[in-house]
């Protein structure tokens, strides 16, 4: 992936349809060493970004899922106390066998690496090998969370106070996503290339659905996508995501609709709306739209005809 065509090819043959500004800042991440920001509505290929990077460049893929209350153990390091508990009796007992507290050294001793607990932040720093960090959803967290990340994503480094500062052996890819749920700190967007990522445009969508569902006729995959951006129009509490349009344009394909009619729609809308009450909106507005399905025609109708 030295320059910007052959990054878009190796994403293209990776699975993954960039436009030329997903190129351009998945380019210059690789080239500068630079976090990349990707916001947009869920459902759009921000992670999926991610995960096409890691097969592109052929690195593995470290992923971090945010949720509220993520905190610095599950996400930098933690200390196996348990294992340190042992190593002190054990100590303690062979040591002195009235059980007296066991001395300075052996309390420096359970802070090594032995007993550290590597959580996905730490994981990607000390990697050997290159990789891809995803940390998925930080809109998820709070403040003080990104607080938190901007060593790593300044530096790439991590400090343990009991054990000193760990620095990347190999620089990490690195790519956060959010759905925009909240404004993230100006400190970590400062650190970051950004990319906007939205429901892309019908050809875009028409050639990214053939692209995981080949055998679909154009013409059908053409009206797939018409009608999921007419559901998309509408007030829904989850729009449907790109990863949907190909989940229908594969059902379709294995019940072996030739046309989305009324009738069809009805049956497997529910693969691309996900909410009841979307479902009750999503039939009166767009499937009242859709044509009826084609009546089968009666016994009687070639007599009837003669």
């Amino acid at each position: 992936m030295d320059g910007l065509e052959e990054s878009r090819s190796a994403l293209e043959e990776a699975g993954y349809l960039a436009d030329d500004a997903t190129a351009l800042v998945s380019h210059l991440a690789r080239r500068l060493d630079k976090p990349v920001l990707v916001e947009g509505p869920a459902g759009v290929g921000k992670t999926e970004l991610a995960k096409a990077l890691a097969r592109a460049t052929g690195r593995e893929l470290i992923r971090l899922q945010c949720y509220e209350g993520l905190d610095e153990a599950k996400a930098l390091y933690e200390w196996n106390y348990r294992k340190q508990l042992l190593r002190i009796q054990a100590e303690a007992s062979a040591a002195d066998p009235d059980g007296a507290a066991p001395g300075d050294a052996v309390m420096e001793d359970i802070f090594g690496e032995e007993f550290l607990l590597t959580r996905p932040l730490l994981a990607a720093i000390a990697s050997r090998e290159p990789v891809v960090l995803l940390i998925d959803e930080i809109d998820k967290t709070d403040q003080e969370f990104e607080a938190m990340l901007l060593e790593v994503l300044s530096d790439f480094q991590i400090s343990i106070p009991e054990l000193g500062v760990v620095e990347a052996q190999t620089m990490p890819l690195v790519l956060l996503t959010s759905n925009n749920s909240r404004e993230l700190t100006e400190a970590l967007k400062r650190r970051c290339l950004y990319l906007w990522l939205d429901y892309p445009a019908v050809e875009r969508e028409v050639e990214i659905v053939r692209l995981h569902a080949p055998d679909l006729d154009e013409q059908l995959a053409r009206r797939l996508v018409e009608v999921v951006g007419m559901v998309r129009e509408l007030d829904l509490k989850k729009p449907p995501s790109i990863a949907e349009s190909i989940d229908w344009a594969r059902a379709l394909l294995l019940l072996g609709v030739e046309q989305i009619d009324a009738d069809t729609f009805a049956r497997t809308m529910s693969i691309i709306v996900k909410h009841r009450t979307d479902l009750d909106l999503v039939a009166e507005r767009v499937g009242m739209r859709l044509p009826a399905a084609p009546r089968a025609a009666a016994p009687g109708d070639a007599a009837t005809a003669g």
